[in-house]
């Protein structure tokens, strides 16, 4: 197949949806597809226009290309009007699929999606108003809620209102304050006092103007991948120190895994009921990850749904589905196939 992979982008999981992306690529390349390396914001403007599908390719060169434009992203934002870099959307014409490596703000938000659905490209992963919803951890929560999906308390402030403490919200410290549209949890803070939390919400409020504020909720935390509408093995996430923040996301040896987690088997069984569930009350398509805390007592708290998570070959999801037999590059050739799947009539 030809497949364009889409990485980069604009938001804060920039560095991220590049290391993503170079990998996808390589798997569907060793798996014999024309894939190739885009960068949906900055695009290539040496495309070659006769053939953007080579049969030699060099992953390696288009992933510097792509990385020579990041301390210039910022600037280019001004400067542009498009979102689309050049020959983008052509090259996602010209495909049989774009491979959604992006994470974050203009990628996992569903307006990229929105877009290829009106232009009649196909693409992996959720649709547009599934990637819309469960972007916004405000449209979340209450879906969660609706959905019977269990969740931990929480307010949601907005940018020029006014903020009310966790006490007029009758919630006691510490909590969980994050920006309501972010990812891998850029901007996310725990306060434990009134001093704290006022740097939390303008620490949030610097990055977006909406902000969720939850109840701190001590416990485990781990992580359900549903692939095709089921729910595969449970990793647990323990960092060494503090919470599984940016920092010990990315950082090497900062954060122990284990998969499958160390848990009972009705604990695993509830979890990834609680994993589909939340996949269906936002109506996520094809595969996705849920995000919980469970308690000493064995409460389980869903945090939040990701619809295009993580696809490093140490990420979450592929160390979920090697769990099944599934190795990288198979994994990725199953993502394409199960999303070519909304598309039949």
């Amino acid at each position: 197949m030809n497949i364009v992979v889409l990485a980069g982008g604009t938001s804060t999981e920039r560095l991220i949806s590049i290391i993503s992306g170079t990998g996808v690529c390589r798997a569907l390349r060793a798996k014999g597809h024309r894939a190739v390396l885009i960068d949906i914001f900055a695009g290539d403007e040496n495309a070659d226009k006769d053939n953007f599908f080579p049969a030699d390719y060099d992953v390696d060169k288009a992933n510097a290309y792509i990385s020579s434009f990041n301390d210039r992203i910022g600037q280019m934002v001004k400067e542009r009007r498009s979102f689309f870099g050049p020959n983008v959307l052509e090259i996602c014409q010209a495909a049989d699929i774009a491979f959604m490596a992006l994470h974050g703000a203009n990628g996992e938000d569903g307006r990229v999606q929105a877009t290829f659905d009106l232009m009649g490209i196909k693409y992996t992963g959720a649709g547009c108003l599934s990637s819309a919803m469960a972007m916004d951890k405000t449209i979340t929560k209450n879906m969660f809620i609706a959905g019977g999906v269990p969740t931990a308390k929480a307010y949601f402030l907005q940018r020029g209102e006014a903020v009310p403490t966790p006490a007029d919200k009758g919630i006691d410290y510490p909590v969980i304050v994050k920006p309501a549209c972010g990812g891998s949890s850029v901007g996310i803070t725990i306060a434990n006092n009134d001093e704290e939390y006022n740097k939390s919400v303008k620490t949030s409020f610097d990055l977006e103007p909406k902000a969720v504020v939850e109840e701190f909720v001590k416990g485990r935390e781990f992580s359900v991948a549903v692939v095709d509408g089921k729910a595969l093995p449970v990793i647990e996430i323990a960092p060494k120190v503090g919470f599984y923040d940016y920092k010990n996301k990315y950082e090497p040896g900062a954060t122990i895994e284990t998969c499958p987690a160390d848990i009972t088997e009705e604990q695993t069984t509830r979890m990834q009921h609680h994993a589909e569930q939340a996949m269906a009350a936002l109506g996520i398509e094809a595969y996705g990850r849920i995000d919980f805390i469970m308690t000493p007592e064995g409460k389980m708290i869903a945090l939040e749904a990701n619809t295009l998570p993580g696809m490093t070959a140490t990420s979450l999801l592929p160390q979920e589905a090697a769990q099944v037999g599934y190795s990288y590059e198979d994994l990725c050739e199953y993502i394409i196939k199960i999303s070519l799947n909304k598309y039949k009539a």
